[in-house]
């Protein structure tokens, strides 16, 4: 149904990252805010995209802001990094949802509730590598890929599902080989992401077989996180809810401390 020469066509037709929004990147993480917006306001598209992102209630900011060199002051480096990336992923999305009850408003939502929970657990946990904080941004994109892999097989797809009780995970894995996230990996390879972007998403399964104990822990978080965001309603009604099969067994040691730290206020 889905084979691996599919999966590959679909990758080789994702664009490389824009030469402005590689510039802008390079820049940020120099830690050259100025320079970066300078080179973010030459794309309208992008300029656009960070004014309607911040001035939206749920970053808390009560004046509206326009000027790009204050959007990057008070977004920080490791927000900025992060929503540039969050951008780049919004330019995969489709122009009409047809595997997903969903739009491209609910799917920025979802970005932005996932970049905003995660910046939350990586305070709490002291953790203020900025890779570490884009590392959300291509958990999104898994939902794009599967959205563009089976919509031409919708019909087939929800059959297996009915009978199997599949999530799209494994379906695609059972039927090519590669699951959403090695797709996600080999996007983050081309647009030449940190590879400790990669290695924590794909940890983030609860199933790889990573080493590093440091990624190990914050897979955990973000495995969670993940389930936490498609049990919200903007995802049961998009029918994301059995996106990938949930491994309670490999967060048991931090379900009770995430829960506390995500009902809390800030």
């Amino acid at each position: 149904m889905i084979t691996d020469a599919q999966i590959k066509t679909y990758i080789s037709s994702i664009p490389p990252a824009p030469t402005i929004l590689k510039n802008v990147l390079l820049l940020i993480q120099e830690g050259e805010l100025s320079k970066a917006a300078q080179e973010a306001s030459l794309d309208p598209a992008l300029t656009s995209y960070l004014q309607n992102i911040v001035n939206k209630p749920i970053y808390g900011f009560k004046n509206d802001i326009k000027d790009i060199k204050q959007i990057f002051g008070v977004l920080g480096i490791s927000l900025t990094e992060q929503i540039i990336y969050n951008y780049m992923i919004s330019l995969l999305t489709p122009k009409k949802w047809e595997l997903f009850n969903l739009s491209n408003k609910n799917f920025a939502d979802i970005q932005d509730n996932l970049g905003l929970l995660w910046k939350k657990i990586l305070i709490h946990k002291n953790i203020k590598d900025k890779t570490i904080y884009s590392s959300i941004t291509l958990l999104p994109a898994s939902i794009i890929v599967c959205e563009e892999l089976f919509k031409s097989k919708k019909e087939d797809i929800l059959l297996l599902r009915s009978i199997k009780n599949l999530d799209y995970n494994t379906i695609l894995f059972r039927l090519s080989g590669m699951d959403l996230f090695d797709v996600c990996e080999t996007i983050a390879t081309q647009w030449e992401m940190p590879k400790l972007i990669a290695k924590l998403i794909q940890a983030s399964k609860g199933d790889a077989e990573e080493q590093d104990q440091e990624i190990i822990e914050l897979s955990k978080w973000m495995h969670l996180l993940l389930f936490y965001q498609l049990s919200q309603s903007v995802c049961t009604q998009a029918e994301l809810n059995d996106f990938i099969e949930f491994n309670i067994d490999y967060v048991q040691d931090i379900y009770e401390e995430f829960q506390e730290l995500i009902m809390s206020e800030e």
